[in-house]
């Protein structure tokens, strides 16, 4: 399998002397097609391990390499540039233009991105829409939907623009169970078309849902746990929910 990406030996640091190391000498690898997800207590370094790698922050000292292009040589406009083409991101707070309809806010990017026509955008964002179940909602307001079909405009704009990989940080932290689930299903099945997927999380059914689990501790990993890829027809989600909560356990969640 390819890696897709790469880090090695990261460290974050914040202040003004940087005494307050929140990443330690971190290496992740991650390859092309996986679905992993980031947990660990709070204040472990999951959201600052997942801004650094995805060149929303700026390491301390270390190597990131996504799709064979090292991202901290990168200038400021290029890392723009770079996400913009090569990843997609969904949050926990849903950050949407309040001045354009559903249907705009998902093309946005890809009209900046300028790598298809915008005939070819408007058709592919339709379809997304259409899988994600929100294809009615084209002409609202954000305003205008619940927030599990927000989140599904987040997941359509994050995949506009084809990219290599997705990064969520908590995206079902703000939904209720429900709609938590349906995202995860709809993931799930992203996934099994083929983009890989890093995501945070302190939600052990979502982790459950994940192939594997990388378990975080004072900015350090200490540990990971291999659960294959789920399926969302195969009924076993029980067993992996069991499976994952003994070893967090184990690790001290």
């Amino acid at each position: 399998m390819k890696t897709i990406l790469e880090a090695k030996r990261l460290n974050k640091a914040f202040g003004s002397n940087q005494t307050n190391q929140i990443l330690k000498d971190v290496n992740v690898e991650i390859v092309e097609g996986e679905f992993v997800s980031v947990m660990g207590p709070s204040g472990s370094g999951k959201s600052t391990l997942l801004y650094n790698i995805s060149g929303m922050d700026r390491m301390t000292s270390g190597s990131v390499i996504l799709d064979e292009q090292e991202i901290s040589s990168l200038s400021e406009k290029e890392l723009a540039r770079f996400r913009l083409h090569k990843m997609g991101f969904i949050f926990q707070q849903i950050h949407l233009l309040k001045n354009l309809s559903i249907f705009d806010n998902i093309i946005l990017s890809a009209y900046m991105a300028k790598k298809n026509s915008r005939k070819e955008i408007n058709n592919r964002a339709m379809k997304l829409m259409e899988k994600t179940g929100i294809a009615e909602l084209a002409d609202n307001d954000i305003t205008q939907a619940s927030g599990g079909q927000l989140q599904r405009v987040a997941i359509c704009r994050a995949l506009i623009n084809n990219p290599d990989i997705i990064f969520g940080d908590e995206p079902t932290g703000a939904l209720n169970s429900k709609s938590a689930v349906e995202i995860m299903e709809l993931l799930a099945e992203i996934n099994q078309t083929g983009t890989t997927i890093l995501l945070v999380t302190h939600d052990v059914k979502v982790a459950a849902k994940t192939e594997r689990v990388i378990y975080m501790l004072d900015g350090k990993i200490i540990g990971e746990q291999h659960l294959g890829k789920y399926k969302v027809k195969n009924n076993d989600f029980k067993e992996r929910e069991e499976k994952l909560s003994k070893w967090l356990m184990s690790m001290g969640f």
